[in-house]
């Protein structure tokens, strides 16, 4: 029965790895350039975002895993979950997270930087002239890479050697097994703790920047990017147009043919003024081309087409996640003010809550679905996605920067291999931060023990399991406070919830800056959300160039009303006369109205 129950967990967890390869290959081919489109860095951003997803998709599987030894409507450990049995889970997840880990850390910190100087290195006239070598060019690539393998090793030395947290050693309030553990490690493990403590940091500041921000904007772009017309409709009229604009463009010409002063003032304002909309229309010619996902990747194409069924549905979607956000916001906003006031001891340990004292929707919803896998981990893969696409959102909105300068911009099919590269590196970095939040923040209790509860009766022996069958008032949900010795027997912390509070409590100064960082999220969130309240966005998740900006000057972002038709025609192709588009104006510059057709 144990040995059913752990692979139909893992079973679980395959399948949430092959829905995420499809995720990731479609985040990264809507993203790239397909002109630009190059096989190798295709390769590393999907292997690597589908790396850092199964990586916090992990969580739910420890959770599950150490649960299942347990019967928490009794507070004992099955009769199977033997010591050895235990251990031996805990070790096989040990193994995988120390795997995922490290390899998150080797893709960001040496694949990648070498996979973007390879890129870098390419000379094209060079290699038609048969003048540069695969050879050179990775060599060239590897002479840029060096700096960070250099920065591999010194990180790890510094873990290596750096001495343990004395205040957190010598705290009294630390006696209990539970915390006495996290201080007994190996050299190795503090490496590692320093080494993944030091990335989430860094992770954090942009998780604050990125994430806070698109968290925000995420459901007023679903709410407002559906246009009213479909792209096939915006392009065969948009070339109605264009053909009547050049045909008036010939007559004006013709008209003044053979005159001495050339075209009158008259003629010559209305031929600018053509002129003028000629680019207009080229331009919304070309985003209507795009939207339509001609001369396109077939994945390019699938995903324009899923997104036309369900555009009618955005607006109701985006009104849906704008109650999760409020609701993750309330709920880490709690977790927040419970720790800084109840935490056992403060900043010496990182902020670590003994149990949870305030009621945390969130977590609550968490802890009584894990009761029944796998609904607590399709919750979880979605606020995932929620975090994960909010993070997307955050960085097409803003850019790759330095400060204010614009190093490279995120686009839907306008993305460089370069920027695509960086992005991923971002994410990585960000995914590592919200590793942390949603397990010591977000969802506290169910991370660390999920359902997992302890009979509170005193027994005659420290191995011996009290029988709560008719003291069901005594059954208590495990915490690191527990001191009945039956909670050391019975409670088993998840694998991840160890790592966490290791890097925290051997390492304070990490864990005071990922806490804080909390409310600069949510401080962030807030700004940007009541800012979206109050004036409408320039700028979306699809677009954030200037071709956007045009777009949505010219009208072609619409009514919620008419979004029904423009959906249906993207499905099918067809074309539809769209109201608006029965002439074309004269003059782009004296348009009047708001901008809707």
């Amino acid at each position: 029965m144990a040995l059913i129950q752990t692979s139909l967990i893992w079973v679980a967890y395959a399948v949430a790895v092959a829905i995420l390869f499809v995720i990731a290959s479609t985040f990264v081919y809507v993203y790239q350039k397909p002109r630009d489109r190059a096989a190798i860095v295709t390769t590393v951003c999907i292997f690597t975002t589908l790396a850092l997803l199964a990586t916090v998709l992990l969580i739910p599987v420890d959770v599950a895993l150490v649960s299942s030894t347990s019967k928490s409507s009794l507070g004992r450990k099955k009769d199977w979950a033997t010591p050895e049995k235990v251990d031996s889970i805990v070790y096989t997840l040990r193994i995988v997270y120390y795997t995922l880990y490290s390899l998150d850390a080797v893709l960001c910190l040496l694949v990648i930087p070498f996979t973007y100087f390879w890129y870098e290195e390419y000379d094209e006239d060079a290699a038609e002239h048969g003048e540069q070598t695969a050879g050179q060019r990775i060599w060239g690539a590897f002479k840029y890479t060096i700096a960070f393998i250099f920065f591999v090793v010194i990180l790890f030395l510094i873990g290596f050697f750096v001495p343990f947290a004395k205040q957190a050693k010598d705290d009294k309030r630390l006696d209990l097994d539970y915390f006495k553990h996290l201080l007994a490690e190996n050299h190795g493990e503090r490496a590692l703790s320093f080494g993944l403590g030091l990335l989430i940091t860094v992770g954090t500041i942009l998780f604050v920047l990125y994430t806070g921000a698109g968290m925000a904007l995420l459901p007023v772009a679903m709410i407002k990017s559906a246009p009213a017309v479909s792209a096939p409709t915006l392009a065969a009229n948009t070339a109605s147009q264009l053909d009547a604009n050049r045909e008036r463009q010939r007559q004006l010409e013709g008209r003044n043919e053979g005159r001495d002063g050339g075209l009158d003032a008259r003629d010559r304002r209305e031929l600018e003024s053509l002129i003028r909309e000629e680019r207009t229309l080229i331009r919304r010619e070309r985003l209507a081309a795009e939207s339509s996902g001609e001369d396109r990747h077939w994945i390019v194409k699938t995903w324009i087409k899923i997104e036309a069924v369900f555009r009618p549905l955005k607006l109701i979607g985006g009104l849906i996640l704008l109650v999760v956000a409020l609701v993750i916001f309330v709920s880490m906003l709690i977790t927040g003010i419970d720790k800084a006031k109840n935490s056992i001891c403060g900043a010496h340990c990182g902020y670590i809550l003994g149990h949870i004292n305030i009621f945390q929707p969130l977590n609550w919803i968490l802890v009584k679905s894990s009761k029944v896998f796998p609904i607590d981990y399709v919750l979880f893969l979605l606020i995932v996605l929620f975090f994960f696409s909010a993070s997307v959102v955050g960085i097409a909105t803003a850019g790759i920067r330095f400060l204010w300068v614009t190093i490279f911009k995120i686009r839907k099919g306008h993305t460089s291999p370069q920027a695509l590269l960086m992005a991923t590196v971002l994410l990585t970095l960000i995914v590592l931060a919200i590793n942390y939040s949603v397990a010591m923040v977000v969802a506290p209790q169910y991370a660390t023990w999920g359902p997992q509860t302890y009979c509170d009766l005193t027994t005659n022996s420290l191995d011996e399991q009290p029988d709560c069958s008719e003291h069901k008032d005594l059954i208590r949900s495990c915490s690191e406070l527990a001191t009945n010795p039956s909670a050391q027997n019975v409670c088993t912390p998840s694998v991840f919830s160890t790592f966490i509070n290791r890097v925290t409590i051997n390492f304070p100064f990490f864990g005071v800056v990922l806490f804080w960082a909390q409310f600069a999220f949510l401080g962030v969130y807030l700004i940007v959300f009541v800012t979206t309240l109050f004036r409408a966005p320039t700028l979306n998740q699809e677009d954030i160039d200037r071709d956007l900006e045009e777009e949505e000057e010219e009208g072609l972002l619409a009514s919620t009303g008419r979004r029904f038709g423009a959906a249906w025609g993207d499905v099918t192709g067809r074309t539809k006369k769209a109201p608006g588009y029965g002439a074309t104006e004269s003059n782009e510059g004296e348009r009047s109205g708001d901008g809707q057709f």
